[in-house]
């Protein structure tokens, strides 16, 4: 087994950060690409390379109380719930019309019920606090 040294190491998170930070801008202009679950890869990437670019993404403007939102309380908004499932329906439609192979729409669908599954059964909001 090969061992990677730290900064090795460093270097790899901080390209897995920039690179899922990268797909995550691309799917907020493309329908078909998810954004926040990149996003959240590149927190984690960031988190173990380089403290600056995990502090600037988990404080962004538009995107750090999603962020938040998800590493504190794993809360999905009820808006990102209706967005994944509806565009993980529309690929499968699409997938369908394009007459991908059988075992390529099987395999397809069922990673996408698992996500979806996953997804819809998290919170929405914060949990109130009770005293």
């Amino acid at each position: 087994m090969v061992k990677l040294s730290h900064h090795t190491l460093r270097w790899i998170y901080l390209i897995i950060g920039w690179v899922a930070l990268s797909l995550g801008v691309i799917g907020a202009f493309l329908p078909i690409m998810p954004t926040v679950p990149f996003l959240i890869v590149a927190l984690w990437g960031f988190s173990k390379s380089s403290e600056r670019f995990h502090h600037w993404l988990y404080t962004h403007k538009t995107y750090g109380p999603l962020l938040q939102d998800w590493d504190q309380h794993r809360v999905i908004p009820i808006w990102g719930k209706i967005w994944a499932v509806t565009a993980m329906t529309g690929s499968m439609l699409i997938m369908l019309y394009l007459e991908i192979p059988f075992y390529g729409l099987i395999s397809a669908g069922i990673i996408m019920t698992s996500v979806g599954i996953y997804i819809v059964t998290r919170p929405s909001r914060k949990r109130e606090k009770t005293t």
